[in-house]
């Protein structure tokens, strides 16, 4: 029986891996925040999904690459009983850009998001979160990976690792985890979105599984870092993508 005493923060809860972990974590028993930056009507949507299924949700809006804002979002959900246990940061963009002058904007678009991003919610995380709680921050698998027009990206992403790993040192003392989940390529809009069927097929063949992960897959993942099974895992980016990378 949930008591919903416990409190987690979703970012980019509107995307597909953010929707189902998101729903993972309300089924956990947390009450969940569900962060969305500009599509309020899928945030509601997904909140009226988690209280039909017997959770606890609330919204909350922010741009993570804003200070200000981001500091007010955890001002919000910190309002709900004072504390806060799990942070899971998932909001991030993935643009295809090859490494050429004309570029720059897009790269400096993925950095805004997806690395100063993570460093705010990372910074306020670490002086919100419980003692005993978790910060979830994901990466991908496809750091390991060098395919052309991934360079933005993957650039974000190491920078992501890099920032988990130096966290959890500075919350030594503090009792709090700080880890990453990588996916490998996971069936979400945003990845078949400009995919032909041949290309899908091809990054099936790449798995030993001989498919792409499901959000389910990388939301099991993230919600056994978050649980009672996580309190000595630190430091650490686990690599969901049924052997991809």
């Amino acid at each position: 029986m949930n008591d919903f005493t416990k409190v987690a923060l979703v970012t980019g809860a509107t995307g597909g891996i953010g929707q189902a972990i998101a729903k993972k974590i309300a089924s956990d028993g947390y009450i969940v925040f569900v962060h969305y930056s500009g599509n309020e009507e899928k945030a509601a949507k997904l909140i009226e999904e988690i209280v039909d299924a017997g959770g606890k949700a609330c919204l909350v809006q922010a741009d993570v690459t804003n200070a200000l804002s981001v500091m007010e979002m955890f001002d919000t959900v910190r309002s709900v009983n004072g504390e806060l246990n799990v942070v899971v940061h998932s909001a991030g963009i993935m643009p295809m850009a090859r490494i050429e002058p004309e570029n720059l904007d897009a790269f400096k678009r993925v950095i805004d998001t997806n690395l100063i991003g993570t460093f705010l919610v990372l910074a306020h995380a670490a002086k919100c979160v419980s003692s005993g709680g978790r910060i979830i921050a994901l990466s991908s698998s496809v750091v390991a990976k060098n395919f052309p027009q991934y360079g933005p990206y993957i650039a974000s992403k190491e920078g992501v690792e890099g920032l988990i790993r130096v966290l959890a040192n500075e919350l030594k003392g503090k009792n709090i985890t700080v880890n990453g989940i990588a996916p490998g390529p996971t069936g979400t809009d945003l990845f078949f979105k400009g995919k032909s069927e041949d290309l899908i097929n091809w990054f099936k063949d790449q798995n030993p599984m001989n498919r792409i992960g499901t959000p389910e897959d990388i939301a099991n993942g993230v919600s056994a870092l978050a649980g009672d099974l996580g309190r000595w895992i630190n430091g650490q980016v686990i690599r969901v993508n049924g052997g991809f990378a």
